[in-house]
């Protein structure tokens, strides 16, 4: 019902203007907040080398309940909590991805390759009116982040723009054959939840080479929304670790206001970030800046 009547409301506010808009907008992104049954879909579809051995499509399922942190002027801040059940019912916890939306952004940190991100400064005219989403791993390093306009018109309420990424969770642990994943985002609201759908591009990128395409894929993540208590288990986690996570926010926001392209170390002690603060109790947050000191290259 509350999806039905967000749905009339940006609806209607076509008729306004300028100001109407923006509130389309922030509806529209927190809406994505809430418990969800959610599905990952993705298959490939077409390879430029008659001799690609495509590969099985993946899917997987499970509860995600997407916590709205922060909403403020220009800012909205989504935590995404995956909630995993084994075959015994036993629930577990996966800190999954974030989102952040920032109006009219001009500062981006754009993924180049191997664990390196490049920073980059856009002129105020080229994101008039724009949101950029800024995509965060499951420890709150960077992902990816692009910038686009809501769009809102004929019953529909999507934002679509492109950016490059790493590999995605599914395959990095399997895959080595690409080291870029050229995504197409839409992120579109619906009547009963949202669809996160992918237009991919696998890439090998070298330095002083041209990107070569290896595959393409299809992806299709559907939220259908259900009633809040079925996430109670992610509500009641959040809770309690969401302070340690506030801590090692500001403590990422402190290396991304340094403005300059940034690089970051695979492993350390041969465990990936989030081995090294997932296992931390709540109360430990003076662990998190010298973790994070250590997998930062100069």
């Amino acid at each position: 019902m509350k999806n039905l009547l967000l749905t009339a409301f940006l609806a209607l506010g076509t008729a306004f203007g300028a100001t109407a808009q923006d509130k389309r907008d922030n509806e529209a992104i927190k809406s994505m907040c809430g418990c969800h049954e959610v599905t990952f879909n993705f298959g490939e579809t077409f390879s430029p080398d008659k001799d690609y051995k495509f590969h099985d499509n993946h899917q997987s399922k499970g509860l995600e309940w997407v916590e709205l942190v922060e909403d403020s002027k220009g800012k909205i801040v989504l935590q995404h909590l995956l909630i995993v059940t084994d075959s015994t019912g036993k629930q577990e916890l996966v800190k999954h991805w974030r989102q952040d939306w920032l109006f009219e952004n001009t500062d981006f940190y754009l993924f180049d390759k191997e664990n390196k991100w490049k920073f980059a400064r856009l002129p105020k005219e080229k994101v008039k009116g724009q949101w950029t989403q800024k995509v965060y791993q499951v420890d709150d390093s960077p992902r990816y982040e692009s910038s686009a306009t809501w769009v809102h018109t004929d019953g529909k309420h999507y934002w679509e723009a492109f950016a490059d990424t790493p590999l995605p969770r599914r395959e990095f642990t399997h895959r080595s054959d690409y080291n870029v994943l050229k995504r197409r985002n839409r992120q579109e609201i619906t009547a009963w939840g949202w669809v996160h759908e992918q237009d991919n591009e696998k890439i090998v990128r070298a330095d002083n080479q041209a990107d070569r395409l290896i595959a393409k894929e299809k992806g299709e993540d559907t939220y259908k929304k259900v009633e809040a208590s079925k996430c109670a288990f992610a509500q009641k986690w959040w809770k309690e670790n969401q302070g340690f996570w506030a801590v090692a926010r500001a403590e990422w926001a402190k290396i991304y206001a340094q403005n300059k392209d940034l690089a970051l170390e695979k492993t350390v002690d041969k465990k990936p970030l989030f081995m090294h603060l997932f296992p931390l109790k709540p109360e430990q947050t003076a662990e998190i800046k010298p973790i994070l000191q250590k997998f930062v290259k100069p």
